[in-house]
Formats: structure tokens, sequence, C-alpha cells
């Protein structure tokens, strides 16, 4: 299914939920700290799960044990700038990762369960590596033989949409002496999705003045050959080299028929093909120098990103009219980091520095069908061009225990960027940026933990918005702005953990924005608009997350796992004045998750459901809001050991969750000109049936 993007600002730690997240046993008592797992702090709040604590779940890889935590959610890197200090909460063998394009579930997923020897789940203020905070989890593996895993996992949809055979995976790990390597080939990010039904066009005066009738679906794939080779010989020395290949293959397709009083019938088409490649290569070696350890990094990374969207419509008995947009972008990024590490004055120290180089050339035409067939390209000023931005960052941190409850950690630092653009009105500017975070982590007993951080961050731009853009099935057209800025923010984020001994645990995640430069679209010139920013913006979040273990109740084997999060925004919207929330923000998600391990068995079964609001997205003359849902229920049966596999049944969107359009279209500025048309859009999904199969070899 696609689900709408949630532009959940308030940071990487309010990402969209692994559905039935599964706890660990209750019975998976705290066990001492292993020693190796460099920290400040005591280990009052500090957990250790063996691979013994998730054996009922019969786990392939890391991620079915880290998914099993209880109350722990993944989170991935936030898409800051180059690669920065550690933002995301899983840590390998006590390092952060040192490349950029694989998520935390893929690295989780290609370790095996055997090769895991514990996870640990520390607060992140209490470790010597900058930029981490609240509960990180710490993978410990190793692998001392050759071995490798399998998932095949195909999906089938009851309407509309092709069934899929082609999402899975295989990778292999090993050992020969202080070399570990790994390979993987995964395709596991393919998907097949699908809606049609009904659209109603109303004019300004409520009456309907269009009928449609619309049918799409999608094809993506993504496979991704992947390998890395880890040298770990005793002592400091260590060294990784990684990289990977991928293609995508993207195609849209929509087909409807419309309808309506004193205009003939038309059938309507539209085609999208976003087929693309990309690669990455990166690579560190930590080594001890002087009273520390020294760690260089580098990593480079390309995208060939052709896109094609061709909209025709053609009257019964009448000619074809269409548009086309065309563009093709190759990115590139670049980056050169060191990081030294040691200890003085009764604290951890590190000195960063980071060198990073991003490009992006850029094709771009439009064009129109003439009445030959043929497509005939026309003007469009401000879609083709370069950007670039060389940027470099030094950051000083300073971490040390306070007392036996209390750490803190302190950075700070600045960036120096240069962004350059050429094409239509090329343009040169300079920026110098104070960055940096303070944080503190309060453990007063070994059930309960408390941090909190205050950071100054700069986001990432895409280079994209800097360019003229044409959204041909929506009628829209973004303008090139050369004077985008990144956006900034300001960010108070607290984390609270309780733990309720056999009964489980919860989470309480508040996160606070004071933005500068929020990017969102504006006017330009008369009539047009453009991506580009709002001085200043605000938004707000308190994320709850609980797993409750029923076995003390008697109900064996099984539990819950719940979630609220509650989400506000604001700022000054560029076309009325009028404060408003920002564009497609999620405000509301509750969700609730069970799982029942059926005591004595192999079998176990549960399900999930999820309700989310969406605000709409505002331009120049609309308000449009598109979403799916707004209720996500399912059910799955499972069996750990069929043959040595784990197979898996599931149905999904058994409640009739919908796919859904409300538009309101202005002949001018919205709410100060009158109504053009309103758009219903009405469109079934249907049921969803999928089936996993994994194993090990």
């Amino acid at each position: 299914m696609i689900r709408p993007v949630s532009l959940i600002a308030v940071a990487a730690v309010l990402s969209a939920p692994v559905l039935a997240q599964e706890a660990a046993p209750a019975a998976a008592a705290p066990l001492p700290a292993p020693a190796d797992l460099a920290a400040s702090a005591g280990n009052a709040a500090r957990q250790v799960y063996t691979p013994a604590d998730f054996a009922r779940y019969a786990p392939k890889n890391a991620y079915d044990m880290l998914a099993q935590v209880p109350s722990f959610q993944i989170r991935d890197n936030e898409n800051l700038r180059g690669l920065g200090q550690a933002t995301g909460n899983v840590l390998f063998n006590g390092e952060r990762p040192s490349n950029k394009a694989d998520d935390m579930y893929t690295q989780l997923s290609r370790i095996p369960a055997a090769n895991v020897e514990r996870i640990e789940i520390v607060d992140g203020a209490t470790l010597d590596i900058p930029g981490m905070s609240g509960q990180v989890a710490n993978i410990v593996y190793r692998a001392d033989s050759f071995s490798g895993q399998f998932s095949w996992k195909p999906q089938f949809r009851a309407h509309y949409t092709d069934p899929l055979f082609t999402r899975g995976d295989v990778s292999v790990r090993g050992r020969a002496g202080a070399i570990e390597y790994e390979a993987s080939l995964s395709n596991d990010d393919s998907a097949r999705s699908g809606a049609g039904g009904p659209t109603l066009i109303y004019d300004g005066a409520g009456d309907i003045i269009e009928r449609r009738k619309d049918i799409w679906h999608t094809h993506y794939d993504t496979p991704k050959l992947s390998g890395r080779v880890t040298w770990d010989p005793a002592g400091d020395t260590v060294a990784n080299l990684g990289g990977h290949y991928q293609r995508k293959y993207d195609r849209y397709y929509e087909d409807g028929l419309r309808t309506g009083p004193g205009l003939p019938d038309r059938v309507r088409t539209v085609r999208e093909n976003a087929d693309s490649w990309n690669y990455e290569v990166s690579g560190d070696y930590q080594f001890g120098l002087g009273p520390g350890k020294l760690k260089l990094i580098g990593l480079r990374r390309f995208s060939h990103e052709p896109y094609s969207q061709e909209i025709v419509t053609t009257p019964v008995g009448g000619v074809a009219t269409g548009d086309r947009f065309m563009q093709t972008g190759d990115l590139g990024e670049t980056i050169a980091r060191g990081e030294y590490q040691w200890k003085m004055f009764g604290g951890d120290w590190q000195l960063s520095g980071e060198a990073a180089f991003n490009t992006l050339d850029n094709v771009a035409s439009l064009a129109v069908l003439d009445p030959s067939g043929q497509f005939v390209n026309v003007p469009f000023e401000g879609g083709t061009g370069g950007v670039s931005e060389d940027r470099y960052e030094g950051l000083l941190s300073f971490g040390r225990k306070l007392s036996d409850t209390l750490n803190f950690q302190i950075t700070a630092g600045a960036e120096h960027s240069t962004i350059t653009q050429t094409g239509v009105n090329g343009l040169r500017r300079t920026f110098f940026r104070p960055k940096g975070s303070i944080s503190l982590a309060w453990t007063p007993s070994a059930d309960f933990d408390l941090s909190v951080k205050l950071r100054r961050r700069v986001l990432q731009l895409s280079f994209y918005d800097f360019l003229a853009r044409a959204f041909l099935n929506d009628g829209n057209q973004n303008e090139s702005n050369n004077d985008l800025r990144p956006q900034q923010d300001w960010s108070v984020e607290a984390e609270a953990n309780k733990k309720f001994g056999a009964w489980g645990s919860t989470k309480l995640i508040f996160i606070y924005r004071d933005v500068e430069d929020r990017v969102d679209v504006i006017p330009v010139g008369a009539n047009g608009e453009a991506v580009g920013n709002i001085a200043k913006a605000k938004a707000a979040a308190i994320d709850w997350t609980s797993t409750i273990n029923l076995d003390p109740a008697g109900l064996k084997g099984m539990k819950l796992n719940t979630r609220v999060l509650l989400q506000k925004s604001s700022l000054r919207d560029p076309f009325t004045g009028e404060k408003r929330q920002w564009n497609g923000f999620t405000d509301t998600v509750i969700e609730l998750g069970l799982r029942h391990d059926i005591p004595a068995s192999d079998w176990a079964w549960g399900g999930d459901v999820e309700y989310a609001h969406y605000q709409p997205s505002y331009r120049r003359n609309q308000v449009d809001k598109v979403w799916e849902g707004p209720v996500w229920a399912s059910l799955f049966v499972e069996h750990k050991d069929v043959l040595g596999l784990t197979v898996r049944a599931q149905i999904s969107n058994m409640v009739n969750a919908r796919s859904k359009r409300d538009r309101t279209v202005y002949t001018g500025v919205r709410g100060q000109s009158p109504i053009s048309f309103v758009e219903e859009r009405d469109r079934l999904i249907g049921p969803i049936f999928a089936f996993s199969v994994r194993g090990k070899f």
C-alpha cells in the first residue's frame, strides 16, 4: 500500500513505526553490564539481553531480536548534513555505522541471530559517542564461521494490483582470521500498490460538473548488491570497507474515464517512469594515536535519476491532447571525516572535522502533444541547471559522569558552507552556522531513567528544490528559487523510561522544535510559487509507547504494544498571512499490537490496529489532503519451525482503509478568491494478503 508521507519534522524518533513490534520476554532479567561498551556512567539503567531471552520467537537475525525489546523503537539517523555526529539509536559492536545508504532495518537484518552474543540497552548520553541520547541499543556480534540467511515475502491484493513475487533477500557472513566479511542481495523494498474508484468534481456552487473513474497501480523493485569487509586485529585497530550497487525500477500507471454535462467522454492515461541506479563506497580506519584513538572515514555515493511523466487525454471520437515532463538528475556526495577521541579531566573528549561536497546536475524539459501525435518541447525556464555545496565542519565534544546517577555531554562547533547554483540567474552564497548540543542523563534507579537534550540542528536540502518542476497530474508547477536556504532549528528532546518488572515497560518522548528557514511552498512573482523558506515555525510532539506483558495475568506468551503520538505545528502562511500547521503534517497516530506465542508450541498469532490523521498541504491556490486509511488493521499466524523455516501468513487492510483525496482549488489566492472546483476522491484498496518464508543455511 502507498501511505501518506509523514512530514514529522519533530525528528527521526517519530518515524513510521514497525507494526507488531514485539517485546522481549519478561523473564529476561537485566544482567550486569559488560565492560567493553565504553560508558562514563554506572550501570543502573543498563539492560543486557542474551539470545536465550529471545528463544521463544525463533529469531533469524538481529532485527528480529531488537524488535522485541520492550518499548524500544529503532530510530534511523536523521537527514542532517554529511555524516556528522550520531543521531540514530543503534550501535554495532560499540560503533556507529559509517555508511548512509542502508537504514537500520537493513543493517540489522544482515546479522544472523546465531552471531549475536547480546544486545545492550543503555542511555546514549552515558557513552563516549557524541550525539547520542535516550535509549541506545548496542548489538554485540561476531561471525566465527560461514553462515547465511534468506527470506521470501510474496504479496497479493484482491483488486487492481499485480501479484508481488520479487520481494526477498539473501545474505552471507563469515570470518577468516581477523577478517570478517558479509555480502547480500536484497529486493526487500519492492512493492505492488494500487487503488481504483470514483472522483467527483464540484463547482463553486456545489454542483457536480465532472465524474471520474480511475484505476492506478505501481511496479516498484529495488535490487541491491552489497558487500562489506572488516579487519579487526588485536588492539585498537579496526578497519571497514563496504559498498553497494542498486537499480530501481519505479513505474506508475493510471487509466481513467471522465464524463460531465456538455462535454464528450474522455479517456485519460498517466504514465510515470522513475527507473534509476546508484552506488555507494565507504570505509573507515581506526587506530591508536598518542593518548587516544583516531578514526578516518571516507564516503562516495552517486545516483543517476531519470524521470518522466506523460498525461494524455483523448475525447471519444476526438483528437488527443497531452503534456510531458522529463528530467534527468545526477546527484553526487563525497565526504571525508576525522574523529580523535581521548580521555582527560575525568571525561571523554572528541575532536571531529568533516569536509562534504554535494552536487546536482539536472536537465529538464516540458512538452505538449501536437495534433500529429508527437510531443513538441516548449520553453521551461529554470528546470535545467546545477547546484553544488562545499561544506566544512568542526566540533569539539566532552562528556563525563557528574555523580553516580547523573551524566552530561556537551558539543560545540560550527560549519562553513558555500552553495553555488548554475543555470538561470546563477548565484553563489556563503554561510557560517554555529552548531552544538548539551545532554543530561539521570538514572536514579534500575527501573527509571530520564534524558534531556538541547541542540542546534542544520538540515539537508534537496537540491532539486532549487530548480523548476512541473506536476502535470495536479496541474501545478514550482518555479526555480536560487535563494533557498537549509532549514535550522533549536531542538529540545526529553525521554523517560519506566520498567514495571514482569509487566513490561513504558517510554515517553517529548520534542519541541523552534525552526528558522522552514522549507515550504512560497510565493514567487505575481502569480508563481516555489520551494522556499518561511522565517519562523514551531512544532512539538509527545510520543508514548508501552509494552505490556500479560504473563503475570495468566495469559502466558501474550503481550500488547501500544503507541500514542500527538503532534502540533505552526507557521505563518506565506500566501494568506494566517497561522496554520505544516504541509502534510501527521498530527495523530494511535496503535495497538497483540502477539501471542502459544506456550509449548511453535505457533504464534497476533494483529495490529493503527489510526492516523494528517494535515492538508497548501499551495497558492489550493488546499489538498491526500491520505490512506484512516484505520488499518491486520492479523497474522506464524509457525516457527516448518522444516527449520519460519513461515507467516498475514491479511492486512481488514477494515477497508480507502485511498482518499479532498482538494479545493481557487481561481486565485486560496481563501481570498472564488472556488474554481472541489475534488473528492474515494478509491478502493481492498484486502492485502502476505506470505513470508525465512530461513538460514
